[in-house]
């Protein structure tokens, strides 16, 4: 299968399109992840164990960094989304990112359970919480998350056109293209573009840190 490369999209939601949002199918429900849940979450983002152990370090690495000191409050806002054995079969995360703009994190469904609406009922909770002036909602993904980058379009995420965001280059004239090949043309055509507020902007040029 062609691999599609491992490239920088940023999108935002000024505004939540609530047509989007739906319920968790029957035999699946929402909890905040328990303490000794933290490698499972870990290798959740990877499809296969060898990678999940091969990222495994730098999992653990951006938790110390990005969560370090508010331990408590990542625990309680990383939900996952359980079968009816209470195994983890999907997780996002609704995180404020420098203490100033919320972002979501994390957002993965195993593939063993895509095509259900499990996706896109734990995105609806997540969005759901966001206060009305807390928006806009940021993100980072990558191209090969064609699939996510349907969804985020639907509840109302629009792809960023900056050519920096913070210390990291947006690659999205090199992703779009690769959009278009990989998404139903409905969904690419359906796709909205649009800066990031200036005030985004500046803030990020004080950090260093990667946090969402």
């Amino acid at each position: 299968m062609e691999e599609i490369p491992d490239l920088n999209i940023f999108m935002m939601c000024s505004s939540l399109n609530k047509d989007a949002l739906t319920h968790l199918p029957k035999g699946y429900y929402v909890r905040s992840m328990r303490e000794d849940e933290l490698d499972i979450w870990a290798s959740m983002p990877f499809d296969d164990e060898a990678t999940a152990k091969e990222y495994n370090s730098f999992m653990m690495e951006f938790f110390k960094t990005v969560y370090g000191g508010n331990e408590k409050l990542f625990f309680t806002n990383t939900l996952f989304i359980c079968d009816e054995q209470d195994r983890p079969v999907a997780t996002c995360l609704l995180w404020k990112a420098y203490n100033k703009f919320q972002t979501i994190h994390w957002f993965k469904v195993l593939k063993s359970h895509e095509g259900k609406g499990i996706g896109r009922a734990l995105l609806s909770i997540i969005m759901k919480e966001v206060p009305n002036n807390e928006y806009p909602v940021y993100l980072h993904t990558q191209p090969g998350s064609y699939r996510a980058i349907k969804l985020y379009s639907d509840f109302g995420f629009h792809l960023l056109t900056d050519k920096t965001i913070g210390t990291r280059q947006n690659d999205l004239i090199e992703c779009l293209p690769i959009l278009e090949k990989w998404m139903p043309s409905a969904d690419y055509n359906n796709l909205k573009t649009t800066e990031a507020p200036l005030n985004f902007k500046e803030s990020l040029k004080s950090f260093t840190t990667l946090e969402f």
